[in-house]
């Protein structure tokens, strides 16, 4: 009997000891897959940071596009408005057909400007 009894202690330890092995791999195992879980979120960490600043650098971009775009569009409303006026009307008629009033004179130089 004794002997049997020594025989299920030697058992349990055995089992004991494969219980601990096996935990040990299992938390080895565990710590493994959490690095490499880490080292793949830093490196795309870094990779988003860098599209990131890509990103807001051309959204500047486009806002600084934007706002000369809008002033474009102000200063070529203002041209529209002045168009329409008698005195673009004159202007255009001396530069490019050459009228003049009536009571007008023209001085020309020897150059013929």
């Amino acid at each position: 009997m004794r002997y049997s009894r020594e025989k299920k202690k030697g058992k349990r330890k055995a089992a004991m000891y494969r219980r601990i092995r096996h935990s040990r791999l299992s938390v080895f195992a565990i710590l493994i897959i959490v690095g490499l879980l880490l080292t793949v979120i830093c490196v795309d960490s870094k990779s988003l940071m860098e599209k990131d600043r890509a990103l807001k650098e051309r959204e500047e971009q486009l806002t600084t596009q934007l706002e000369a775009e809008e002033q474009r569009t102000g200063e070529l409303e203002e041209f529209e408005k002045y168009t329409k006026t008698k005195k673009y009307a004159e202007e255009m008629a001396k530069k490019k057909l050459g009228l003049v009033h009536e009571n007008e004179i023209v001085f020309k130089t020897e150059d013929g400007k």
